[in-house]
């Protein structure tokens, strides 16, 4: 009797005319039985996860993925047998054919049974353990019901090993999402041109859950990538900055590691050990790089894959065999290193840095991603305060002393500005003073480069700020300068214009791991490479900013499930589905609908943020009065063919008018398109009073400087026209919370200012994800005076009854 065939139902399920997926083929692996995992994108985004056995591959569908818990049972519904040669199919399957759709493979690897496979998959309880890219350790399947029905289901289960992990600490779905394939692009073109490194946030601490973390020493070197292909290596610095030329010897060296790109420090060690900066700086000088060493950290790319969605640990895991079997770890190939990290508790392994004079630590979190951005996921925590500053200048030597007496020091604030930070004077070495004497005299310049030269130095001697020290010291006063400055040495690895005051951040755990986060590496802002991680992290970050401006308001949440530029919706209540976190408050308070929302707190915010919430707009009133509002918001909203110096005028310009009505303007961002001026009220007034006064208020503008502004608000009535939009000010209305981010390009951020600010912005997305970590710490500080300064409207009300526009009189424009 013929064998049945068992790939029949699977040939009779597909056209090939019109799929990519193999209508057969694939030899039987002759050391171990494959597995594979095949993410795919159908009606419903499953799992594939498939057994080589006999021939074929047997076949379920999993809803919702392995877990790496064993208490948690999944689904796994039996389809058919798919040809062994499946195990290698990503693409699309077309429309209109069986499972349409992407398809990637998720992991693959080797499994074996535990006793006989074929009578276990007959039986109904297959018991095997895995070796994938990402599944291992022990798991069963088992077959919940009868063998009669057509698609019976199955339980996919996680044995209790040692790679268990608890749902509530790890997703494996979630935290690696990606394809575990191989890709090697066509004509060489594998690896990019160029790669932007991953940066480390300073923080102030280790973080608490300094398990989850691999801690490597700081060292006090240049940041260096290496680009590898055809047997030859490119050198850069974190700017991009080609200094192949200027490495030579290291640059062959790197020629002998496979293709890819290399992340690491280059350092000069001393006598004992250390590394040395100013002894790698005169490397340079003298032109002897033969004794710079390279310590390698990191592998974004290798021999044509993609390294950066893989978990840090398979990246160095790998870094580190490329290095053990490319010789160059031995003998005179030892100026290449690999950075190895340690197994001890941070606060331990800091102190121990520190005595041994070393800079710090960076810490990296086991399981994050490269990404080409300043990252919470990689920290740095240093013995001291340390930081690169611009030369603005020098005074004259005084006694013995050669070449310079002290390097006055600048860094540029927020808005770009260069300030004086204080100056150095110390730890120079007397045989390179008079060539830094020398390089000052060539850049030297009349002019101070400083916006302010209040508390500088007497007698300075100015110089363009081409220039950069890396200096140490022990703490910043309250004026801004440094004290008890330590020259280390010049850099020259960045751009001047990029030096800022580096500030700290509180160690935490990152957001993204301790709230469960579905799909966190998906794509918010293409233009920005903005993940839904970010968007969690910062609002972990901003919480205990976003909740003060949150706490007690009703709230309306905007939902992007596609991104910035997918189809979006408000959400006003919550209806049957219930977010952790976030409260239905009192019936009473609408009563012609369903209960209206609040955030009291993080949970809430970072539970919203997991279900692709991106902009929190709250009420003008609170939940325990909320017939009367207790703010009237004004929203410069510019219309076609206004620039932004418009929209900045006209602020300054309705502050001038809120004060001639003696009422109290606070200002932010809106992170959209304009700016939000915002009057703080006593809670006497109803909401028709305070709209109808806040049309008046904009009316009165709009007749008076009929130029500037728009009292209506439809596009047509605004071209070249600012209209303040007074509408927020209705019951139910709402305006964006102050910093909360905006569902556009680029992620604006809703930031509170200060009025000397407005001049200095560079538009309303000034503050977007990407650079708000630097304002964090001025947090709500503009705004301290917000709470005292409220008022009622009844004498601005009489105020304004009286400026009556004068009709003969002319816009000023």
């Amino acid at each position: 009797m013929p064998k049945k065939d068992p790939l029949r139902q699977y040939r009779s399920m597909r056209d090939f005319s019109q799929t990519a997926e193999p209508s057969a083929g694939g030899a039987a692996s002759t050391e171990a039985p494959v597995f594979v995992v095949q993410k795919h994108w159908a009606t419903r985004l499953h799992y594939d996860f498939r057994l080589e056995l006999d021939g074929s591959l047997k076949s379920w569908a999993v809803p919702k993925g392995p877990s790496l818990d064993p208490a948690d049972k999944r689904m796994a519904v039996h389809v058919e047998d798919h040809p062994i040669s499946y195990k290698d199919f990503e693409g699309t399957i077309p429309a209109k054919q069986y499972g349409a759709g992407k398809v990637i493979i998720w992991d693959q690897g080797v499994w074996k049974a535990q006793g006989d496979a074929a009578r276990g998959y007959r039986e109904g309880k297959l018991k095997f353990t895995l070796d994938g890219r990402k599944l291992r350790g022990g798991w069963t399947l088992v077959r919940m019901r009868g063998k009669s029905e057509k698609n019976p289901p199955w339980l996919l289960i996680k044995e209790n090993d040692a790679h268990a992990r608890p749902s509530s600490s790890f997703n494996i779905v979630d935290e690696m999402p990606d394809s575990v394939a191989e890709p090697v692009a066509a004509g060489g073109e594998s690896l990019p041109a160029m790669l932007k490194p991953q940066l480390a946030t300073l923080v102030d601490a280790a973080p608490s859950d300094a398990a989850e973390w691999v801690f490597e020493a700081k060292l006090d070197g240049y940041r260096l990538l290496a680009r590898v292909a055809d047997g030859s290596a490119r050198l850069y610095t974190r700017s991009g900055l080609d200094w192949t030329h200027r490495l030579r010897p290291l640059a062959k060296a790197a020629g002998r590691l496979p293709e890819g790109w290399y992340d690491g420090e280059i350092v000069v060690l001393d006598a004992k050990g250390v590394p040395d900066f100013q002894a790698l700086q005169g490397s340079f000088d003298d032109n002897s790089p033969e004794s710079i060493i390279y310590y390698l950290f990191d592998l974004p790319y290798s021999l044509g894959r993609d390294l950066r969605r893989q978990p840090l640990t398979l990246r160095r895991d790998r870094l580190k065999s490329l290095l053990e079997h490319s010789g160059l770890l031995d003998g005179d190939h030892e100026r290449i290193r690999f950075s190895e990290g340690f197994d001890v508790p941070a606060a331990d392994l800091l102190e121990s840095a520190c005595r041994l004079g070393l800079e710090g630590l960076i810490g990296k979190r086991k399981d994050s991603f490269y990404v080409s951005s300043r990252s919470p996921d990689w920290i740095k925590l240093k013995c001291g305060q340390r930081q690169e500053f611009v030369i603005v200048g020098y005074t004259e030597p005084q006694g013995t002393r050669i070449g310079v007496g002290a390097l006055l020091l600048g860094v540029h604030d927020e808005n770009g500005t260069l300030r004086y930070a204080g100056k150095v004077g110390t730890g120079f070495r007397s045989g390179s003073l008079a060539a830094l004497r020398k390089q000052l005299d060539a850049i030297r310049t009349a002019r101070s480069p400083l916006a302010s030269t209040a508390g500088t130095e007497k007698g300075a001697i100015w110089v363009r700020p081409d220039l950069m020290a890396e200096v140490s010291f022990a703490q910043w006063t309250g004026s801004g300068r440094i004290r008890h400055a330590v020259f280390h040495g010049l850099r020259t690895d960045k751009p001047a214009r990029s030096i800022s005051r580096e500030t700290s951040m509180k160690a935490r755990k990152n957001a993204g791991r301790t709230t469960k986060v579905s799909h966190p590496e998906r794509v918010v802002d293409e233009t920005t490479g903005t993940r839904k991680i970010d968007i969690v992290d910062y609002y972990a970050d901003a919480a205990s900013l976003l909740i003060e401006h949150l706490k007690d308001r009703p709230v309306s949440l905007l939902r992007a499930p596609d991104g910035v530029t997918g189809s979006m919706f408000f959400q006003k209540h919550l209806g049957p589905t219930q977010i952790p976190g976030i409260r239905e408050l009192s019936r009473d308070l609408d009563p012609d609908h369903d209960p209206l929302m609040e955030i009291p707190g993080t949970e809430g915010l970072l539970s919203a943020a997991q279900m692709n919430v991106i902009e929190f707009h709250t009420w003008n009133a609170r939940k325990t009065l909320i017939a009367k509002p207790d703010r009237m918001t004004f929203d410069l909203d510019p219309g076609k063919g206004v620039e932004w110096p418009a929209v900045q005028e006209g602020a300054l310009i309705l502050r001038a008018f809120l004060h001639e009505l003696e009422l109290p303007g606070f200002i932010k961002t809106s992170g959209g398109k304009g700016l939000h001026v915002v009057v703080p009220l006593q809670r006497r007034h109803d909401w028709d009073t305070v709209k109808s006064f806040s049309r008046d208020v904009v009316t009165h503008l709009a007749k008076t400087l009929p130029r500037h502004f728009s009292a209506r608000s439809g596009p047509r009535n605004r071209v070249g026209k600012i209209f303040i939009d007074y509408l927020r000010n209705g019951f139910g209305a709402t305006t964006v919370c102050a910093w909360s981010a905006r569902a556009r390009p680029g992620i604006g951020i809703s930031v509170p200012i200060r009025w000397d600010e407005v001049e200095r912005l560079e538009g309303p997305q000034h503050w977007r994800l990407e650079n708000i970590r630097e304002r964090m710490s001025e947090g709500n500080a503009p705004w301290a005076d917000y709470a005292e300064a409220a008022t009622t409207l009844t004498r601005a009300m009489r105020i304004l009854k009286q400026a009556a526009p004068n009709p003969s009189r002319k816009d000023a424009d």
